[in-house]
């Protein structure tokens, strides 16, 4: 079976992100996306209600499973039995990110491969950051991602507001 792992922290989830996740999960068996706890950084959302806005938006896909995880990526791999890592790339400056990254992963873990797909031109503008700020400062973000995100942003800002 291939298994891949996509992880990020999907704080929101964008039509980037899931642009990749369809190409990803048509490449593997099953396709884990896994959102990291990064105790470096203040998300919007907690660790519970990114991955319930993720299972939700994500349900469509048969092959695609979320989970979360800390701690390092290659482990986390290896304990779910998978060899891929799915990383995506919008511009030219992810890649040298990227790249050490992979390298390093690779240093960890020889057995674990990672794989690199470009998103699609329309999002490569397109981060959880801006989502966030444009968000925050009443923006419209229906078009940048999946209904039930902003949905959520709009939630979340309403009550940063009061």
């Amino acid at each position: 079976m291939r298994r891949a792992v996509y992880p990020g922290s999907f704080d929101p989830l964008t039509n980037g992100h899931i642009d990749i996740i369809a190409r990803a999960a048509r490449l593997v068996d099953e396709l884990l996306v896994a959102v990291v706890r990064n105790p470096n950084k203040t998300p919007l959302f907690t660790l519970a209600e990114r991955e319930a806005m993720l299972r939700e938006s994500l349900a469509p896909f048969e092959n695609v499973r979320v989970l979360s995880f800390e701690g390092l990526l290659v482990e986390f791999v290896r304990s779910q039995e998978a060899n891929i890592i799915v990383r995506g790339l919008r511009a030219v400056s992810d890649f040298e990110i990227e790249f050490q990254m992979a390298l390093l992963n690779r240093k960890l873990a020889p057995a674990v491969d990672t794989i690199f797909l470009m998103t699609d031109a329309q999002h490569a503008f397109l981060c959880s950051s801006s989502v966030r700020e444009i968000a925050s400062l009443g923006g419209e973000v229906g078009d940048l991602v999946p209904a039930n995100i902003e949905r959520a942003l709009r939630a979340k800002f309403a009550t940063k507001a009061k």
